[in-house]
């Protein structure tokens, strides 16, 4: 009887080994992209949490109560420097000083921000992390989510080794995706003669960096254009024969409504913060060049 106990309890035990180690990593993540990323090389081995949720703006976001004490549990935190992490960053660290911190931008190529935005907090060159004077939507590149991912693969190997083999093999899977969607971007764009175009909210940066395009941003310092600005960005429109001018659910278009009404253009709506990432650049590339479907 006596034995039988012990090879019951044994098995309890055991059981409960398993599946605390079989328990997924919690990982936190700034935007809905970054999520997907993690999911697509985590798999069930992680459970993600996003912070700022769709439709909300990055930049103006203050993270509630709830999520800063949800933090305490989490292994991983992914950031890319998008506004809000540069007030909250300390206090969020502090709320988990064990966490595993990975900076999606840390080792890329990065570009300065076409501006810097003013939301009551200091987000200027002087700030203690260099990190901060880069633009943070590094996600618009399929080549630097690439490099980021490897990144993401490694952090998750070191937070759970025992799932390296199963990191490895999503990470090469969506790595193989991430090529592709490039190459198929890159073929639809080759022969587009304006390489410009018109967006509210600089983020398409990187993407128009890997392509060979410039943005042409019509919010400038986080503020809405003056009379004079907008006279000349409608004028500028107008030379190149822009006829779309993207927008950002976040954002107030009202601006870009009056630039595409003054040259008979359109304003599309496009969410660079989409967890639908493939889709989402296929959308941007098609809007781009739509005659290479005639």
């Amino acid at each position: 009887m006596r034995e039988r106990l012990v090879s019951v309890l044994l098995v309890l035990v055991l059981s409960r080994a398993s599946a605390v180690a079989a328990d997924p990593l919690s990982v936190f993540v700034s935007v809905v992209p970054l999520q997907t990323f993690v999911e697509r090389i985590g798999g069930d081995h992680t459970q993600v949490v996003t912070l700022v949720q769709p439709g909300q703006n990055p930049h103006a976001y203050e993270p509630t109560a709830r999520q800063i004490a949800s933090l305490a549990a989490a292994d991983l935190y992914v950031r890319t420097g998008v506004g809000f992490e540069q007030a909250w960053m300390s206090r969020l660290q502090a709320a988990n000083p064990r966490m595993t911190l990975l900076d999606a931008r840390d080792g890329l190529e990065g570009r300065e921000h076409d501006h810097h935005h003013h939301h009551g907090h200091d987000h200027d060159h002087g700030h203690a992390d260099p990190l901060d004077a880069i633009d943070p939507h590094v996600w618009t590149s399929p080549q630097r989510v690439k490099l980021m991912a490897a990144r993401i693969r490694d952090a998750l190997t070191a937070l759970a080794s025992e799932h390296a083999a199963a990191f490895q093999a999503n990470y090469d899977r969506f790595a193989a995706d991430l090529e592709a969607l490039d190459e198929e971007i890159r073929a639809r764009l080759a022969s587009l003669d304006d390489r410009h175009f018109m967006v509210y909210h600089p983020a398409w940066g990187y993407f128009a960096d890997d392509y060979g395009l410039t943005q042409i941003a019509i919010e400038h310092e986080g503020k809405e254009p003056g009379p004079r600005a907008l006279a000349r960005l409608i004028e500028q429109a107008r030379q190149r024969g822009t006829r779309v001018i993207f927008v950002e659910p976040q954002y107030n278009s009202a601006a870009a409504e009056q630039i595409a009404a003054a040259i008979g253009g359109e304003v599309v709506v496009i969410d660079p913060l989409s967890g639908d990432y493939f889709n989402n650049l296929r959308h941007l590339a098609k809007q781009l060049a739509p005659e290479q479907d005639s």
